[in-house]
Parts: structure tokens; C-alpha cells; sequence
């Protein structure tokens, strides 16, 4: 049985830890865990932002105390949705978050029309050690779309940084698609994921891709390495459909060209949070058609974790796709925590072909996070076949 040590625990004054976000820096073999720290459950009650540090010592890995990101916050706000990246380029951790009026809700907002979250981002130069002062994007981010914002939300989990050396960062927000008189019909106010990009070290930021053939919220994308073409950019998002959406861009995040619902991945109602990781192998092993050429196939696998019932929050699972651009490609999946499970996150540690999985669980879902490390060996051994869903 593989250790789990929880990092964040309810406390006995009602203080509760949710939304986990997770990231790991190869060199020097790090883990940033992130979470919200909140007077209690509800979103509302969200406070600000905590973290630990997980440090690799003579192949054990020690976690430092708990501390606060203090300079992740806004005067009058709350601090949520934790979206960590790295730049390997230059050396820095972007983490990226919202912060909401404490006077306003999220249903409040939708109903109003009237946007109250900001997108913002902190950076340290020191794997977390420190942090710079907030930057607010929000307008450059949403560009055109701000009259019809009627709010937004980066994260939550992690953002990626490409083979090219673009950084993304996974988003959602609500769009007025219809207004009476000025005001916003709210049943035509419908949530879609998007992301947002970099391509000059988080100098600039600009609104990519939208998947607006479906209402989606909170999602998290990765790359897909193609063999001999250019990559694919992979987003797995949530709905209240009962399963998941899956949508791809080819063109480098200008649009979402195909969205579909997975039957593969069921979602609980009213949906969950999920996260979504490439990975690449010491050996390919892709089922592709023979008639699929070359460049249509995949040369990297994904991971995907999520609860794994479609009827509440529980048996948190990891599934496995060897390939992504092919349908009904995930295996059955490996429950790594049985009972209440909610929002989690994946990382990849690519040079000891291992993972580690952010994960929210105990008696309920929100008691505490905790955190586990799995190598592929544990994954390929647990994982079944793909499965046949007609």
C-alpha cells in the first residue's frame, strides 16, 4: 500500500482546506501543493491561499510547514481557484487565482450579469520560497468578452507549459448570450472553458480557444505529442450532463476545433473538478489504425483523475489513455482513495516516470487533502482495458 500523508486537515474551529492544486519542478525535485484556506465549506467563505513545500532528501520526501501566500490578495476580496505553471525557461512559478468581491457570489453574479472575480497572478523565482507582488490580467485575458462576462474563473489545478515554450492556462467563465432591455436573460447565461496563453514568458497574456458547442466549466488541458506533426492541445472539462467533455486544438490554442461528450468519463451530479496530465513513455504503445498516418498518432499517454461515480463525490480513480486522439481509449479505472473524493490534481514526474495526485477526501469530501506518489509500474499494474461503452 503506497503512503499518504495528508497536507491539509480540517480544523476543530471549522476552518477547512479545499481546492487542491498541485506542481512539480524536476530540478531541484520539487512539490508545490496549493490550497484555499476557508472559514468553512462554502465557497463564499473562502479566505486566501496556503501552500507546502514537498522537498526530495536522500530519496525521501519531506514536506515543509504550511504557509500563506500573503501576497495573493486582494483588499475586500477572497482568494480562489490556486493554478500553478513553471517556466522552465526562465526559472519561475506562475500561480495564477481569482479573487472575488466578499459581497458578491457566484449565482449572483449570473444573475446580475456583473462580473466581480479578478484573474491574478503572484511569481517566485525561488520554487515558492517567496512571492512576487499581484498582477491583475483580467481585461487582457478576457479582451473582447468582458461586456459579455458575467464572471470567470482561472484553474482551478494546474496550468502547462508546451514544448514551444508557450504557457497555458486553463479557464471558464460565464457568457451572456441573451439580454432583455440590457439586463442578462439568466437561463441563456451558460458557462464555457477557455484558455489563455503566453508565448513571450508571461510578458503578455491572450484568450485562446473556446469550447462553446457545450456548456463546460472548470477544466485542465494538455499536450499531446504527435509523432511526426505538430502537437495537439487536449481539454478535459466538467458539465452537469452526467460525462465529461473532451475537446482538442490543433492550431496552437486559436480554437477548439471538435468537442465531444466522453461516455468513458462519468461525472456525479452537478459535476466535479478533474485533472489531466501528459505523459511520456520509455516505450510506445498506440493502438492506432492502420490507416491513420504518422502524424496522427500519438507518441504520449494521458492520466486522468476524477471521482468515479456517476451518481456522487467518491472512489477517487486514475485512468489511462495510450490513445488520446482516438476514441474510447481509457481503461477501466484504478481507485486510489475508496469513499468521499472530490476535486484533485496530477503531476508528472517525468524523469522517475512517477506522479503524485493532490486529492480531497476523508469521512466527507472536505475533511482534508492529501497527497500520494505513484510510479507507472503501480499504474500499468493496476489499470484494466479499455472499455467497451457502445
Amino acid at each position: 500500500m503506497a503512503e499518504v500523508t495528508t497536507l491539509f486537515q480540517r480544523e476543530p474551529s471549522g476552518v477547512t482546506y479545499r481546492i487542491p492544486a498541485l506542481l512539480y519542478i524536476e530540478e531541484p525535485s520539487i512539490f508545490l501543493a496549493f490550497a484555499e484556506k476557508r472559514s468553512s465549506p462554502r465557497d463564499q467563505d473562502a479566505l486566501y491561499l496556503v501552500m507546502r513545500r514537498g522537498v526530495e532528501a536522500r530519496g525521501t520526501l519531506q514536506w515543509e510547514d504550511m504557509i500563506a501566500v500573503r501576497h495573493a490578495k486582494l483588499l475586500d476580496h477572497r482568494t480562489m481557484n490556486p493554478c500553478p505553471l513553471y517556466d522552465s525557461d526562465t526559472n519561475t512559478v506562475f500561480l495564477f487565482f481569482i479573487c472575488v468581491r466578499t459581497d458578491c457570489s457566484e449565482m449572483g453574479q449570473i444573475f446580475t450579469g456583473k462580473n466581480a472575480a479578478r484573474i491574478c497572478y503572484v511569481t517566485s523565482a525561488d520554487h515558492g520560497k517567496s512571492w512576487s507582488s499581484l498582477v491583475d490580467v483580467t481585461e487582457e485575458v478576457l479582451a473582447g468578452d468582458v461586456k459579455n462576462c458575467a464572471t470567470v474563473a482561472a484553474g482551478p489545478g494546474h496550468g502547462i507549459r508546451s514544448a514551444s515554450g508557450r504557457l497555458t492556462v486553463p479557464a471558464y467563465l460565464y457568457y451572456v448570450h441573451s439580454r432583455v432591455c440590457g439586463l442578462p436573460v439568466p437561463w441563456k447565461t451558460k458557462p464555457h472553458s477557455f484558455v489563455f496563453y503566453s508565448d513571450d514568458h508571461g510578458k503578455s497574456w491572450h484568450k485562446g480557444s473556446t469550447v462553446w458547442q457545450q456548456p463546460t466549466g472548470e477544466c485542465e488541458v494538455a499536450d499531446v505529442a504527435c509523432g511526426n506533426g505538430p502537437g495537439v492541445l487536449y481539454c478535459s472539462a466538467r458539465t452537469s450532463k452526467h460525462f465529461r467533455v473532451e475537446a482538442t486544438s490543433s492550431d496552437q490554442a486559436a480554437g477548439f476545433s471538435s468537442s465531444h461528450f466522453c461516455r468513458d468519463l462519468c461525472e456525479p451530479p452537478h459535476g466535479c473538478q478533474g485533472s489531466v496530465v501528459s505523459y511520456q513513455p520509455l516505450e510506445i504503445h498506440q493502438a492506432a489504425d492502420d490507416q491513420d498516418g504518422l502524424e496522427n498518432r500519438a507518441s504520449s499517454w494521458l492520466l486522468y483523475s476524477h471521482p468515479t461515480s456517476n451518481h456522487k463525490r467518491v472512489d477517487l480513480g486514475i485512468y489511462l489513455n495510450k490513445s488520446p486522439l482516438l476514441p474510447s481509449g481509457w481503461t477501466q479505472p484504478w481507485i486510489i482513495n475508496q469513499g468521499p473524493s472530490a476535486y484533485s490534481d496530477l503531476a508528472v514526474c517525468q524523469g522517475a516516470h512517477a506522479f503524485g495526485c493532490l486529492f480531497e477526501c476523508g469521512a466527507d469530501a472536505c475533511e482534508k487533502i492529501a497527497f500520494r506518489r505513484f510510479t507507472v509500474e503501480e499504474l500499468m499494474d493496476n489499470v484494466s482495458k479499455p472499455s467497451s461503452v457502445s
